[in-house]
């Protein structure tokens, strides 16, 4: 994992969050943590909306937000992944992001999840790369002041 100033504090919050959760949420999010890492050791973690451990590569591949009931990894361009494993199961509805959601006791498929996080980047690396560049500024030469 890159420890970069941003992201070694970012890693750091997400150590906190984890030990702030005493209970199966805090083991099973450090074990997708632990599996997102394994899937591509370039991930970036970041922390973004108050507190939501965001883990990206070119681009956010997913967030891993915690709730009373479940863990939820979210994947921004989700539906634009295939998932023959059925791994997602919530956010279905949406145009773009899908997410999974796992519940106490819940077993993980981990090598199906670790395909879907590769899949995640290198779909963020496809957009990058064919993203067109942004048009450089022209700007004016300034008027030659007259004295």
């Amino acid at each position: 994992m890159k420890k970069s100033g941003a992201t070694a504090s970012a890693s750091t919050l997400i150590d906190e969050r984890i030990a702030l959760l005493s209970d199966w949420r805090g083991k099973m999010l450090a074990k997708v943590r632990k599996l997102i890492h394994a899937a591509d050791p370039e991930i970036v973690e970041e922390v973004k909306w108050g507190g939501t451990p965001v883990f990206s590569h070119t681009g956010i591949v997913c967030t891993g937000e915690t709730y009373k009931n479940a863990v939820k990894l979210t994947f921004a361009k989700g539906a634009a992944l295939n998932d023959p494993a059925g791994l997602f199961n919530s956010s279905l509805e949406g145009n773009i992001r899908r997410a999974i959601d796992i519940h106490e006791n819940e077993k993980i498929n981990e090598p199906a999840l670790k395909a879907l996080i590769r899949e995640a980047v290198q779909l963020n690396l496809a957009v990058k790369g064919t993203a067109k560049p942004k048009p450089k500024s022209k700007s004016k030469p300034k008027p030659k002041s007259r004295r």
